[in-house]
């Protein structure tokens, strides 16, 4: 009977809020996640990669890693931070299509469809090179580290975007990873722009932020209208800036920051207006997708007109949901009890 009030009161809120159903576009590497826990972090020495670390590797690291995580137990699952995200999304009844590139073999039809069985249009083009594998090893404490081989999501290329796969988006999510790409992002931003859609970019790694901090620092005023950081990526942008620090920055040169910092909750500031959304104190089993779908739960909020808090509330909700199992994917019997407590977390707010 409990399980009914809330879900009468969550129909009502949403029927309520989203008269006019806002749809969210991402654009991001279409990657196959292969994924296994390490018993050692030795195991990240051995093989040259620094933990919690995304590193874009060659074909030759790449079957290197490949044999070293097939001696373990592995899960493969659809990736890709901003697919992450979309799919999340998704997953909460907001219309989504997401832009990237795969090849023509097994990894890129399991991507497309798996798309589709998540309710996301795909928006892919394919091509005969390899699709994109991102080698995951998971350490004892939930933290992920990554040997990415890009391949076919690497070909993605400014010529590909064009108007009409922008038309009838409100908003638009670019994961940092291909921040690298310089003329794509500037080209895709473009088009988004001129769309009306809003801009929403997320750094996705510290290291990501470090290469390419002039480009970033550049781009963002004027042309990002939301920012997603952790605390690794906003020191890499900051110079060691502490997140209270650094959200206040960021939100000098976009109206929405974020900066998530992981236990100790995430730091959201709009204009003047700051606040530290707590996080609750849950075991973690992997941190993948886990800031994908934060991010997801709080561009949720936000497009049904939600207070900041709120937002971030129901963001970390969902980051805490998919640290509790392996791979960046929410099962759909869970996604039920995700929903009740966004109902719990509704009602806190009217």
């Amino acid at each position: 009977m409990q399980n009914q009030s809330i879900f009468m009161n969550y129909a009502i809120y949403l029927h309520q809020k989203l008269i006019i159903q806002m749809k969210v576009l991402g654009m991001g590497n279409a990657l196959v996640d292969v994924l296994a826990i390490i018993n050692d972090d030795k195991k990240l020495d051995t093989l040259g990669l620094p933990k919690g670390s995304m590193q874009l590797i060659d074909e030759k690291k790449f079957i290197e890693l490949s044999k070293e995580i097939h001696k373990l137990d592995t899960n493969i699952v659809s990736g890709g931070s901003a697919a992450n995200t979309i799919v999340g999304l998704s997953c909460l009844g907001v219309d989504t299509g997401f832009i990237g590139r795969v090849g023509n073999d097994s990894f890129g039809k399991y991507y497309r469809d798996d798309l589709l069985k998540y309710g996301v249009e795909p928006l892919l083009s394919v091509v005969k090179e390899t699709s994109g594998v991102a080698t995951t090893f998971i350490s004892q404490d939930g933290e992920r580290t990554f040997g990415t081989y890009l391949g076919a999501a690497a070909l993605l290329a400014p010529e590909d975007l064009t108007d009409d796969l922008f038309e009838g988006y409100d908003y638009f999510y670019i994961e940092g990873y291909l921040v690298q790409n310089y003329d794509l992002i500037q080209k895709a931003i473009m088009l988004a722009k001129k769309a009306g859609a809003k801009v929403i970019l997320d750094f996705a790694s510290y290291n990501v932020v470090e290469e390419s901090r002039d480009f970033l620092l550049k781009i963002i005023p004027n042309q990002v209208d939301i920012i997603f950081a952790n605390e690794e990526e906003a020191k890499a942008l900051y110079n060691n800036m502490k997140p209270e620090e650094a959200v206040s920055k960021l939100a000098q040169i976009t109206d929405i920051a974020v900066v998530k910092a992981g236990s100790n909750g995430s730091w959201i500031q709009q204009g003047k207006d700051k606040i530290l959304v707590k996080a609750n104190d849950i075991k973690r089993v992997d941190t993948t997708g886990a800031g994908d779908l934060y991010s997801a739960g709080f561009i949720y909020g936000l497009i049904n007109n939600l207070p900041l808090n709120t937002c971030g509330h129901i963001g970390s909700l969902l980051a805490e949901s998919v640290i509790q199992v392996i791979g960046p994917k929410i099962e759909k019997d869970k996604w039920i009890i995700i929903k009740e407590e966004i109902a719990k977390i509704l009602n806190k707010s009217l």
